[in-house]
């Protein structure tokens, strides 16, 4: 008889961190947040997360013996073989270079695995939400920037050192808008909320910044807004051509769109089907299902999981 092993998942966003107990058949029993920023990252993002663990694991009344392993899910480039922090947005103070792995797994003497946290989130998709059953997925993050990550046969896609997956940073227009990474006509520059309201802002002068986001947006579409409802098509037509290009050098079953445009079913989930149905080739449509995310914030910390429990061989 098999036994329900007991793992620890920890989910590193750049503001906030999530920890939780899940067990095999991928149940959050128990569940935390802090924040990683309290004091401008001064305190290492690292230290802090080992702090708030131990914090948590007594809390709960949980000993490091009952676990089979801890899983991270952690912003920025991951190097998955060494479980350290390759590539960090600017911002994040004292992240770059961090030894994930190694410190956890000398804290705590457990198999430790760590992965991007976009990767972790198809992770979690493919076990427990939208893409049970597939082998073959692509996730896209839409949000102030666009993250991603691909499974090809059942095997998160990781490149050579772990960083593959950088969905927001390939080109689709040439001579596009400059991009924050050093490149111009990023996906991301055209495919992210911060592009739609962006788009937005260059139409109107007589509403303030703070007045134009993505809920004022589809708020405004959906009371028939003609020039919003044009911008948000050329938008989603963005978001379908980079997909088109994905499908067709992936061939997925299923392609899962995350973040919080998602919940959009009618003016954001419903036109992106129909304009990437409309132009992908006949083959790569065959059994395509293109669907919301479903597992919405918890998606990075049970991918985490996951992640170790196919890359250490814990069932």
């Amino acid at each position: 008889m098999q036994t329900n092993k007991i793992f620890l998942g920890i989910d590193i966003g750049g503001t906030a961190a999530k920890i939780g107990l899940v067990n095999s058949d991928g149940d959050i029993l128990e569940m935390d947040s802090f924040s990683v920023s309290f004091d401008g990252y001064q305190t290492p993002i690292i230290e802090t997360v080992v702090k708030n663990t131990d914090i948590f694991l007594k809390r709960i009344g949980t000993s490091v013996e009952n676990l089979s392993g801890i899983g991270v899910s952690a912003t920025g480039q991951i190097n998955v073989q060494e479980g350290t922090v390759a590539g960090s947005a600017g911002h994040i103070a004292n992240w770059l270079g961090t030894p994930v792995k190694t410190i956890l797994e000398e804290h705590y003497h457990l198999p430790v695995t760590v992965a991007n946290d976009a990767n972790c989130a198809v992770m979690g998709e493919q076990w427990k939400g939208a893409a049970k059953d597939s082998r073959n997925v692509i996730m896209i993050t839409v949000g102030t920037g666009v993250g991603g990550g691909i499974i090809v046969q059942d095997q998160l896609l990781s490149g050579s050192v772990g960083i593959a997956g950088e969905l927001g940073h390939f080109t689709i227009k040439k001579d596009g808008i400059p991009c924050s990474c050093g490149n111009t006509g990023c996906y991301e520059s055209y495919a992210s909320t911060t592009a739609l309201v962006r788009r937005v802002k260059e139409l109107s002068d007589t509403l303030s910044d703070t007045d134009i986001d993505g809920r004022y947006i589809f708020r405004q579409a959906a009371e028939g807004n003609q020039k919003i409802l044009k911008i948000l098509d050329e938008w989603i037509q963005d978001i379908a051509v980079g997909l088109i290009g994905l499908i067709h050098i992936f061939n997925p079953e299923t392609v899962i769109i995350g973040g919080g445009v998602s919940q959009q079913e009618e003016l954001f989930i419903c036109p992106l089907k129909e304009k990437i149905l409309k132009k992908v080739m006949p083959c790569f449509r065959e059994n395509l299902h293109i669907c919301a995310a479903e597992l919405g914030n918890n998606a990075g910390l049970l991918g985490a999981v996951a992640f170790l429990k196919k890359h250490e061989n814990l069932k």
